[in-house]
């Protein structure tokens, strides 16, 4: 439940991905990724393309 919570303050800017607690990233980084298809706010170590290099 939190964690779908944090995942929606991220989509709607209200906090960062940084800001979610550590204890809840990989859960919001799935939600981010697999549920809402937004793998562009999600750090590549948490396998999103945030961090990533465009070529």
């Amino acid at each position: 439940m939190m964690a779908m919570l944090f995942a929606q303050r991220v989509i709607l800017e209200k906090c960062t991905f940084e800001q979610v607690p550590k204890k809840l990233k990989k859960q919001v980084a799935v939600i981010l990724v697999e549920e809402c298809g937004m793998p562009e706010l999600v750090p590549a170590e948490f396998g999103g393309t945030k961090d990533a290099v465009s070529e």
